[in-house]
């Protein structure tokens, strides 16, 4: 039986920024216009968490049984079911858990702005469980930054601000291409680090089909381009406050140097926790300043 600490470090709490930084911009955006609600923001942030546990128990289930995180090869943090930590069935129940409080959260949010939210609901549970689950998985197809920049991007970002605002924004669009670039970054130093351990596994990643070198290059694209297009739009739109998101810059200097060194193994790991601290930065300065109308 798994502990309650192995239980946690199954949720991968390091990727828990990448479900928390677009809710934080969406309601930033919805501030800016004076729409924001605080409830309807916390429902939003419990949607986004919630589907980020479940798709990451979804993964430890979907990846166990397939024998792609057993524990002879890999480097990464423990899995739950390929290190037979739990049983599989657990590890599913929990996913499905996990999907279910999302969905509730989600299905109060609809009841009070649109019915179409349910819609994008089912779509985001969809996708969360076919990233690696199912008999052709996406996530083995190099479709995963794909998903994630369009789930914890565009439709977190938008979404959130939507329903606060109960309506669709411009701004809320443009906020959430730095936070769908920066989710993707998360997951491309997750995936640089299991190049090792995916490739024989027939796990055909974005990182696996571009390699090593390019697969580092790409992250620190990801990782510096949201600083780039969030200035731009704070300027565009009249957000001069956007550019605290500068302050945040000097986070990615350690990942950064760590990535492009060629670091492996367990130093990746730190360098994930470190990109998941420029986020958390990026996305509250950014926040901020979107919130901030002058």
């Amino acid at each position: 039986m798994a502990t309650a600490r192995e239980w946690v470090a199954g949720t991968r709490p390091r990727t828990i920024p990448a479900s928390v930084i677009p809710v934080l911009i969406g309601s930033g955006v919805a501030a800016g216009y004076g729409s924001f609600v605080w409830w309807r923001a916390l429902l939003a942030l419990v949607v986004s968490v919630a589907l980020q546990v479940g798709v990451n128990f979804a993964n430890d289930y979907s990846d166990g049984i397939r024998g792609t995180d057993a524990a002879e090869h890999r480097v990464g943090p423990m899995r739950l079911v390929g290190w037979g930590v739990a049983p599989p069935g657990q590890v599913k129940a929990a996913a499905f858990a996990s999907f279910l409080v999302a969905c509730c959260a989600g299905l109060a949010l609809a009841a009070v702005t649109s019915w179409w939210l349910v819609l994008g609901g089912v779509l985001c549970v969809a996708a969360a469980w076919f990233y690696t689950g199912g008999a052709k998985p996406y996530g083995y197809l190099g479709l995963g930054e794909v998903a994630v920049f369009l789930f914890f991007g565009v439709a977190a970002v938008a979404g959130t601000a939507y329903v606060q605002m109960e309506r669709l924004s411009w701004l809320g669009l443009l906020a959430s291409v730095p936070a769908g670039l920066l989710a993707c970054a998360l997951l491309m130093i997750n995936n640089i680090r299991d190049i090792p351990s995916d490739r024989p596994a027939g796990k055909r990643t974005l990182a696996v089909h571009l390699g090593d070198a390019r697969s580092r290059m790409t992250y620190v694209l990801m990782l510096l381009l949201p600083f780039v297009i969030a200035a731009v739009t704070a300027v565009t739109v009249s957000r001069p406050w956007g550019m605290l998101i500068l302050l945040a810059l000097p986070l990615a200097v350690a990942p950064v140097r760590a990535v492009r060194g060629g670091a492996a193994g367990p130093a990746l790991i730190t360098a994930l926790g470190q990109t998941g601290r420029l986020q958390l930065a990026f996305g509250v300065a950014f926040t901020v300043g979107l919130a901030i109308h002058i």
